[in-house]
């Protein structure tokens, strides 16, 4: 669990405000690549204290050396007191904030679990169909239900007397307590929620990424100029972006409508396991840019975030985060694809359920033995 610990300390670049700007404009980019399954720290070496030079006297003679100015004490980096393991829920939500009153609904809900070396990490989905129990919420006046996961992010951010002001806030409280009771996390370290707009602009703002698409995936959305189908009569009509299997460099709209599709083989599994190597070559992508060393770079892609990141940290700091997960690499990231099925009496379908092999893995997540667990049953990592 994450300790307490403050952030102050002087600046050491010999600029007023350089460091402390430059760490925490990269922390935004850390935010955006713990939603994208990973961490990113910027680049340490800003400079230290140097020695003053030597005075010059009227006359042009060197006059003796002043003394040097003592350098400052080693300013401990942000979050250098978290520790590991760690727990971060990452959510994907569907607004449409042109619709007055319209509520987030969680469509991508994923767990990164990082161990205690802070080396390595785990990344996993649960089904936003996933039917469990989500508690009753007095914030929002909501007495508890049975039901979808991804309701519980839409419950739980009504605000009563302010209903067409839903709090994305709130309802991350509620789903992050819903997903805890589930799979026994007692904790969330961190999390953070990103709208679909967010991300399509993040990954623009990268210039694209390149990934392995792993089946033909027709699209219900979009058409092939990006353009959205219409809705009509209960169905989309309109001619289909199509998604042929192989390597492919995807833009920002096309990245996330191939990660929005669950009617293909596979279903709402494949969409998961789609999300999740999206999710991984984003993080690559984020790192193979050296964006530290690039302030501009730094800015559009804070600029592409805008408003559609929340973060939560439980009283951290996102600089802390970033910093403690600085090791992190894409590929120490194991992606982890949890089975299940339909779940419903007669012909009336409910919801998903989980596997016990997959309940099984997050228990031994909990307890620390999930890398055993795999190695006993390998078809659970996604290989690309």
């Amino acid at each position: 669990m994450a300790g307490s610990g403050g952030t102050g300390g002087e600046n050491v670049s010999g600029r007023p405000g350089r460091r402390r700007r430059i760490v925490r404009v990269a922390a935004t980019v850390v935010v955006a690549v713990l939603l994208a399954g990973g961490a990113y720290a910027a680049d340490r070496q800003w400079g230290g204290g140097t020695e003053s030079p030597k005075a010059a006297s009227p006359s042009g003679a060197v006059s003796p050396a002043v003394a040097p100015t003592p350098a400052p004490s080693p300013t401990p980096e942000p979050g250098a007191d978290i520790t590991g393991p760690l727990n971060l829920l990452l959510v994907g939500v569907d607004t449409r904030v042109s619709v007055p009153g319209w509520e987030p609904h969680a469509d991508a809900v994923l767990i990164l679990h990082v161990t205690q070396a802070l080396d390595q990490a785990y990344l996993f989905a649960l089904p936003r169909d996933l039917v469990v129990q989500i508690p009753a919420f007095k914030k929002a006046n909501f007495p508890g239900e049975r039901t979808k996961l991804t309701h519980a992010m839409s419950y739980g951010s009504r605000v009563p007397g302010r209903e067409k002001e839903p709090s994305t806030t709130q309802g991350y409280e509620l789903l992050a307590r819903t997903v805890s009771d589930y799979t026994g996390i007692k904790r969330f370290d961190a999390g953070a929620v990103l709208t679909f707009g967010g991300f399509d602009n993040l990954v623009d703002t990268l210039g694209g990424v390149e990934l392995y698409i792993d089946q033909r995936v027709v699209s219900r959305h979009r058409e092939p100029d990006g353009k959205h189908r219409v809705l009509r009569g209960g169905g989309y009509v309109g001619p289909q972006m199509v998604y042929e299997k192989g390597t492919r460099k995807l833009n920002g709209w096309q990245a996330l409508d191939y990660a929005r599709q669950r009617y293909t083989e596979g279903g709402g599994y494949a969409r998961q396991r789609h999300q999740q190597q999206l999710i991984k070559a984003l993080v690559g992508k984020i790192l193979s840019q050296n964006l530290a060393r690039d302030q501009a770079r730094l800015g559009q892609v804070v600029t592409a975030l805008d408003d559609a990141l929340t973060f939560q940290g439980n009283g951290r700091e996102i600089v802390e985060f970033g910093y403690a997960l600085s090791r992190l690499r894409p590929e120490a990231i194991t992606l982890v694809d949890l089975p299940g099925g339909g779940l419903g009496t007669g012909g009336g379908y409910r919801g998903e359920q989980l596997t016990s092999t997959s309940r099984r893995f997050i228990s031994e997540l909990r307890a620390g033995r999930a890398a055993e667990f795999l190695a006993d049953n390998p078809k659970l990592v996604v290989k690309r």
